[in-house]
């Protein structure tokens, strides 16, 4: 009886396994109203692509350039006649050096004390038992339609004495409305209340709350905020232009400037001269490359949460 059940086991076991196909469901046919919507999306997507990448490639393409291929208008999307030769004007000059260093400084700290007091101004306005947070909103909103001016300011940071000082270009701006609206919508929105009950049952200080437990959770919007920041802060010139005196505080951006009008300042034969309308105007795709190689290499780090952040206080369904 048991030879019987085990040979009955082998023969079972030896038989073929069919496999069920399940049948998937049907794919839904597109109209051709369906698929001309498509075609012009793909369309649009694409032009906004090539709007964006086109100029890029060309000023990379000419800043690869000889000056004579660039002045001349013979480069499009490809070098012509190879050289780093921009390159090698720009980082030998000791004012850009100095003005890359004073541009990476100003961006990191200004980011750092823009992010911390956009932080600390949020915070407390999003938690619904502060006392006048709607009062302080809108004073917070009215300052982005209505602003002091330029010469008020001016004289506000005059009489701060912070004129031709780091300080001017990291305090008079410190804080915008846009990412300090979008840091009260993520408190409120995205920021449980029960994290911060649970900080006070257990004995936990607002600050310690903040700190410890509401931060870690609003990374996506640190991020995203600190991005807009930086950006800002490194593209910023008018500011320095305002503010500074002292060339060895200058930007990068404003050395730029000052060096592509000084490349095309008029003077000397016309040979000079022609030399340095063409080496200006290959510094000039030179110039813009390298200021804005830091961003480029910055952003693929928060990218992942800017498309989360591009979200904040958006209505889920």
């Amino acid at each position: 009886m048991v030879a019987a059940v085990t040979e009955d086991r082998t023969e079972r076991s030896e038989r073929p396994v069919r496999t069920v196909r399940t049948s998937r469901p049907a794919r839904k046919r597109e109209t051709l109203v369906d698929r001309i919507f498509l075609i012009g999306v793909y369309a649009l997507l694409i032009t906004f692509l090539l709007a964006v990448l086109l100029p890029l490639v060309y000023i990379v393409a000419s800043s690869l350039s000889s000056p004579g291929a660039v002045s001349s208008g013979r480069v499009f999307l490809w070098p012509v006649e190879f050289t780093l030769r921009g390159y090698e004007v720009a980082l030998s000059s000791p004012k850009i050096l100095r003005g890359f260093a004073n541009s990476l400084f100003y961006t990191a700290a200004g980011t750092l004390i823009s992010v911390t007091l956009t932080v600390m101004l949020a915070y407390p306005l999003s938690r619904a038992d502060f006392v006048g947070r709607r009062v302080l909103t809108g004073a917070v909103v009215f300052t982005m339609l209505f602003a002091g001016g330029m010469i008020p300011t001016y004289l506000v940071v005059q009489a701060m004495g912070m004129l031709d000082t780091r300080w001017a270009l990291l305090i008079p701006n410190a804080v915008a409305v846009w990412p300090a609206i979008l840091a009260i919508t993520y408190f409120r929105t995205a920021i449980p209340d029960e994290v911060r009950e649970a900080g006070e049952l257990d004995g936990a200080s607002d600050i310690r709350i903040l700190w410890k437990l509401v931060l870690p959770l609003a990374t996506p919007m640190l991020a995203v905020i600190a991005l807009m920041y930086a950006i800002v802060q490194w593209n910023s010139y008018f500011d320095a232009l305002i503010y500074l005196r002292d060339e060895s505080l200058y930007p990068l951006q404003l050395v730029l400037r000052n060096i592509l009008i000084l490349n095309t300042d008029g003077g000397g034969d016309a040979t000079s001269s022609l030399e340095r309308q063409q080496l200006a105007n290959l510094l000039k795709y030179s110039l813009i490359v390298i200021s804005t190689i830091p961003v480029m290499l910055i952003y693929p780090f928060v990218a992942r949460y800017f498309t989360k952040g591009l979200t904040l206080g958006a209505v889920k369904g």
